[in-house]
């Protein structure tokens, strides 16, 4: 018998939001049926977000996203995929190989914990600043002055305004007016 490489997916499954809330332990056991089907291990199954969609799906205008970390043989891939196409619970779903993701990338997001860039720790104790602020922080010593009186860079531009008055539509004509058509056309009068 054959031994079968098992890889570790990320699965984004989407349901209704009403469905999840009225019942997530259901809604939960659709998606673990559809992974167990395939003899996927699931590693990690949690709730992502729940938003507003940007155009209806099945005239539902709100859904839940489920993030799920599973591990199973790449050729199984598309009987879940097939399995979700049948699902009525499940709108939708998105499943993508974690081979190029880092390590420390993977490992927040199974545990669901943010993950720490270096200098973030210390931002995230400040009260969040306005755009001034943080443009006079950033800015050396000898520009925060500048920095802070700048005016805003984006600004309408001046639309010009054109005083004419309106041609006179009533079928007089002023010698002017005869004039200056001659001397369009070429002709002098």
């Amino acid at each position: 018998m054959e031994t079968v490489a098992k890889r570790l997916y990320e699965g984004m499954f989407l349901v209704d939001s009403a469905q999840a809330a009225a019942d997530w332990e259901g809604t939960l056991s659709v998606v673990n049926t559809i992974l167990q089907r395939a003899d996927a291990e699931v590693v990690s199954m949690r709730k992502w977000q729940e938003r507003k969609l940007a155009y209806d799906i099945d005239h539902r205008s709100r859904g839940t996203y489920i993030l799920c970390y599973f591990k199973v043989d790449g050729r199984r891939i598309s009987g879940i995929e097939k399995d979700v196409v049948l699902s009525e619970k499940v709108m939708r779903a998105l499943i993508l190989t974690t081979e190029k993701r880092p390590a420390e990338m993977l490992e927040s997001d199974i545990t669901g914990e943010p993950i720490e860039k270096p200098g973030e720790a210390t931002e995230a104790a400040e009260a969040p600043r306005s755009p001034e602020e943080s443009t006079a922080a950033e800015a050396p010593e000898g520009e925060v002055s500048a920095a802070r009186e700048a005016p805003n860079p984006v600004e309408e531009p001046a639309v010009p305004t054109i005083e004419e008055e309106p041609p006179d539509t009533t079928g007089d004509e002023t010698p002017s007016d005869e004039e200056d058509r001659a001397e369009k056309d070429g002709a002098v009068g």
